[in-house]
């Protein structure tokens, strides 16, 4: 009996079934995703180099504090934090802080201005929709150091570029361009006069107008014990205030001698000498909903509306004051990888991605093994991306693995090319075969 028992201790409990699907908004990236990615991201690389931008990266778990700021974002409390060995801890929701972090750890040894870049791994937890993931991957450009609006026209000057080489035009892509600065100024000579602590949050509910409309912003402004605390009619004047839609209407509201409005014109002027105005619209309602941003603000949509932002970014003078460093001007964008391939793909403009297969190489035998090895060896030395053929396949299987996976050549090593030191060719685009000396 004591034996049977032991032997029934020892059995595995039967081991749960695996779901074989990622978690709910995460992505697996089999080879031709891959190569999708890597052609984006490669785009993304060689725009940011003509700009010279220099690449940067942060570790994917920072302390979690960096991400906490008390203005109600929704992107607080989207993190994925934890407690480890008494550390808060959090995967990075967005690049900014962690870059702002980098700066600040060398504060004192930069030459400004900076102009970095990242392609970034983030992470948040979010309702999941069309081009909306809990894990996405984001393209970041920043600049530090400068104060004039020449950085936020290099930065929109770069990021139609990228449209166009991914074959985007005006006719596809806007990008809305407001400023806080002008918002606040405004409202600080009325609503907010004796409340500037306010303006911060009410950003973060304005940012919501799109998505959830004017009447539930307004009752988010009112909530008496939200941060605002609007009266009613205060609220449906700045929601008013959001429905300018050119220069013209903004500056009718806006309190005399404005820089932020100068500031305003004079980037529409640089876009037109950079020749990417007919890209860019003003919109007032875009005031975007991190609440570190100071001045201009811009977000690039499709012009048919169905997809969420594609990209957005803006002035950002304060953030390094509101973690405890020297005040530095910064200026940049995010630009993520789910909703422009959503667009691409609407528009048929995704490409297709081959494999980047030189050749196979494929020995008949053991004998002639070595043989194709050397020749396996000799053509990725000279740069050639090659497959040796393992195992024991036979002939017809082998061709067409090659033709299906691209390959241009095959290179056919049988018991007598071996004893005459040769190599037959196949080019699968022809159909033509020559031999070569080994």
């Amino acid at each position: 009996m004591g034996g049977k028992a032991a032997r029934a201790c020892g059995k595995q409990a039967p081991m749960a079934k695996i779901d074989l699907q990622p978690p709910r908004g995460t992505r697996d990236f089999y080879p031709e995703d891959m190569r999708v990615r890597s052609w984006l991201f490669d785009l993304f690389r060689q725009v940011a180099r003509l700009y010279a931008f220099e690449e940067v990266d942060a570790p994917i778990v920072e302390h979690a504090e960096l991400f906490i700021r008390k203005a109600g974002e929704e992107i607080v409390e989207q993190l994925y934090h934890f407690t480890l060995h008494d550390r808060h801890l959090a995967l990075r929701s967005e690049m900014t802080p962690s870059i702002a972090r980098m700066v600040m750890a060398r504060a004192g040894g930069l030459r400004l201005p900076l102009r970095w870049f990242a392609i970034t791994q983030n992470w948040r937890y979010e309702r999941t929709t069309r081009g909306r993931r809990r894990e996405h991957y984001q393209w970041n450009m920043d600049i530090w150091g400068e104060r004039g609006v020449g950085a936020e026209a290099e930065l929109i000057s770069a990021i139609t570029l990228a449209l166009e080489r991914l074959g985007l035009g005006p006719a596809d892509v806007k990008i809305r361009v407001n400023s806080r600065a002008l918002l606040e100024e405004t409202l600080r000579e009325g609503i907010l006069r004796n409340r500037p602590e306010a303006f911060e949050p009410l950003c973060v509910a304005i940012d919501k107008l799109s998505k959830i409309g004017p009447e539930a912003v307004c009752e988010l402004l009112c909530n008496p014990a939200g941060a605002v605390r609007l009266a009613p009619g205060e609220a449906r004047n700045v929601v008013e205030l959001l429905g300018a839609r050119s220069l013209e209407e903004a500056a009718a509201g806006a309190p005399p001698g404005s820089q932020a409005l100068e500031e305003l014109r004079q980037l529409f002027q640089l876009l037109e000498e950079y020749g990417c105005r007919e890209w860019v619209v003003f919109d007032a309602s875009v005031v975007r909903g991190l609440a570190y941003y100071t001045g201009i603000v811009f977000e690039a949509y499709d012009t048919q509306g169905k997809l969420r932002a594609i990209c957005g970014g803006g002035r950002y003078d304060r953030l390094l004051e509101s973690m405890g460093g020297a005040a530095i001007p910064a200026v940049g964008f995010g630009f993520g990888d789910a909703v422009i391939l959503e667009l691409l793909a609407d528009r048929g403009l995704l490409p297709a991605r081959p494999r980047d297969l030189h050749g196979v190489v494929f020995a008949f035998g053991d004998a002639e093994r070595p043989a194709a090895i050397a020749l396996a060896k000799r053509l990725r030395r000279a740069g050639h991306s090659i497959e040796l053929v393992l195992g024991h396949g036979k002939l017809r299987r082998v061709l067409q693995d090659a033709d299906r996976a691209g390959a241009e050549r095959v290179y056919l090593i049988g018991p007598d090319e071996a004893a005459r030191g040769e190599v037959k060719v196949r080019n699968l685009r022809t159909g033509e075969e020559e031999t070569l000396p080994l």
